[in-house]
């Protein structure tokens, strides 16, 4: 399965794939501790910025070899986050979707609209049955994230994840195509 047409667009955004030329970018956003919080690495060095981005290159063929579609939120041409849904290795048809959103772009809906046009095409391009968000417990924005994209709070697992040093609540949310308006 290839990969939509690409650039996606929303009211404000363009949807794309990375570029070597994201490098400092993704960098800012990865390296910063307070939004790899609730992520589960340490913030990136240059280097491993480097190297997630190469991954990241190659990600855009969802069902395909990286099997996984990775987008850049573009605003205005300036990188400001990203989307991500990969299969959920143990349900056909199933995919995760993350988000991640520079610290200065919070607040103004940018993740929801992204999030929103990728579930989209999870479920009208990809033909997927089922999308979820696995989150750590303590992420209250990106829970309210999801109940506003109108997915469904399926479980609240306490303490079933050890995370930098500490154990963590999961918190999992989901939606059904049937469930997905058109």
């Amino acid at each position: 399965m290839t990969a939509p047409d690409l650039p996606l667009r929303t009211e404000r955004l363009t949807l794309r794939a990375h570029q070597p030329a994201d490098l400092d970018r993704l960098l800012e956003v990865y390296g910063n501790p307070d939004v790899c919080r609730y992520l589960l690495f340490e913030p990136w060095t240059p280097g491993e910025a480097e190297t997630q981005l190469g991954k990241r290159v190659l990600r855009t063929d969802y069902g395909g070899e990286a099997e996984a579609l990775g987008l850049v939120l573009d605003l205005d041409g300036a990188y400001i986050g990203d989307v991500v849904i990969f299969p959920f290795e143990s349900q056909p048809r199933t995919a995760e979707l993350g988000w991640v959103l520079h610290p200065s772009y919070t607040g103004h809906g940018y993740a929801e609209e992204a999030a929103r046009a990728l579930i989209r095409v999870a479920f009208e391009h990809y033909d997927l049955h089922r999308v979820i968000a696995n989150l750590d417990g303590r992420n209250d924005a990106s829970a309210r994230l999801c109940e506003r994209l109108g997915l469904r709070r399926e479980a609240h697992h306490l303490q079933d994840f050890w995370s930098k040093g500490e154990w963590t609540d999961t918190l999992i949310y989901a939606a059904l195509a049937s469930e997905w308006p058109a």
